[in-house]
């Protein structure tokens, strides 16, 4: 593999800036059910709105609301539920690390706000379920904005540190579109 000398610096993720349908809604979901700090906003020139949520170490969640943004297309733009794959370029999730020892007390704080989550283990034979064993590598929670934006809360698990890099990657069968 060619070019995998250090050449950028990058001091981690600046933000991810994401598209809103409502911007009172995309703020109740993230600052009200989650507890995000709001700690920007900005007024665009064409109307539209840039808010920034803190998510921990400097960076940031953002989202744009545009006055004549696309509608949604779930299951094409971004996945429909869990499990789900999205068309290229999309983004499938967001997620955040948390402790371990938090997953299932997130998982509780969640639906008491009554948002639909699911907790699944992922094994390091790249298969998940529920029940969390020495083969699984992270304890995660699923759930989705208002927007249907899949959100993840990952807890790496000890056996992540038997995870390599020894796989090549796959070339494409047919022709992605340029």
């Amino acid at each position: 593999m060619s070019g995998t000398g250090k050449v950028f610096s990058l001091q981690g993720v600046s933000h991810l800036a994401m598209i809103s349908s409502d911007m009172a809604k995309t703020v109740e979901f993230y600052q009200g059910v989650l507890g995000l700090e709001l700690v920007k906003t900005m007024e665009l020139p064409d109307g539209g709105q840039h808010f920034f949520f803190d998510v921990g170490n400097g960076d940031c969640l953002a989202f744009f609301w545009f006055t004549d943004s696309r509608p949604a297309a779930p299951g094409v733009a971004a996945p429909a539920w869990i499990g789900d794959v999205s068309a290229f370029g999309s983004m499938h999730h967001v997620a955040f690390k948390v402790d371990a020892d938090q997953v299932e007390r997130y998982r509780d704080v969640l639906k008491q706000r009554g948002v639909k989550c699911a907790a699944v283990a992922h094994y390091l034979d790249g298969s998940m379920g529920e029940t969390v064993d020495d083969d699984t590598f992270a304890y995660s929670i699923y759930f989705q904005d208002p927007d249907g934006i899949t959100i993840e809360f990952c807890a790496w698990l000890p056996a992540y540190d038997k995870i390599g890099n020894q796989h090549q990657p796959v070339q494409a069968l047919t022709p992605t579109p340029a």
